[in-house]
C-alpha cells in the first residue's frame, strides 16, 4: 500500500519511527514533512497530505503532530478526508471498519515508538466493512460534506 506521510515539529520525533515501521511492513511511504524540528503550522502539512489521498496518489495517511488533535481537525476540514485520532488498538482499526477513515492522526506527546506501530499495522490491515449499516453511515457523511460545500458556494456567491 502506498501511504502518505505528514506531521509538525511537535510530531517530528515520532515521525521517522512512523516511516521506517511502514516501509518494515513493506508499505511504500511518501513523506510530506516536516523535515526536521523547526517550526510549521500542521494545516499546512494536512492539506498537502490530505491532497495526496483525494487524488489517489496514496491510499492512506498518517498525520503526526503534538497530541494528533490538531491534524484531525484540520483533515477533517477537507472534504472526501475522514481523518480519527487513535491512540488505541481497537480505535486504529474501527476507524477503518465502521467509518471508512483514510487518514490516522497520533501523538508524539501521547503515544511512543512501540505503540504507534501496533496503531499502524492495525490502521493498515483493517478494510471498510460491508455491512449495510456502516456504508449507510459513511454515505450519510458524504450527504453533509456535498450540503455543507453547497452552502459555502451560496454563501459565496451572495
Amino acid at each position: 500500500m502506498r501511504i502518505a506521510v505528514g506531521g509538525d515539529h511537535a510530531g517530528f520525533p515520532l515521525k521517522g519511527t512512523v516511516i521506517a515501521a511502514l516501509e518494515k511492513m513493506g508499505h511504500e511511504v511518501i513523506d510530506f514533512g516536516s523535515y526536521d524540528d523547526s517550526p510549521v503550522d500542521f494545516p499546512d502539512i494536512t492539506r498537502t497530505v490530505s491532497a495526496a489521498v483525494l487524488s489517489g496518489q496514496v491510499e492512506r495517511a498518517v498525520m503526526v503532530c503534538g497530541t494528533g488533535v490538531g491534524a484531525c481537525i484540520a483533515a477533517n476540514k477537507i472534504p472526501g478526508i475522514r481523518a480519527s485520532v487513535c491512540h488505541d488498538i481497537y480505535s486504529a482499526h474501527q476507524c477503518v471498519e465502521h467509518d471508512d477513515v483514510n487518514v490516522m492522526c497520533v501523538g508524539a506527546q501521547i503515544i511512543g515508538p512501540v505503540l504507534v506501530v501496533e496503531l499502524l499495522e492495525s490502521f493498515l490491515k483493517a478494510e471498510f466493512s460491508t455491512e449495510e449499516e456502516f456504508r449507510r453511515r459513511v454515505e450519510k457523511l458524504h450527504e453533509m460534506e456535498r450540503q455543507s460545500v453547497l452552502l459555502n458556494q451560496a454563501a459565496a456567491s451572495e
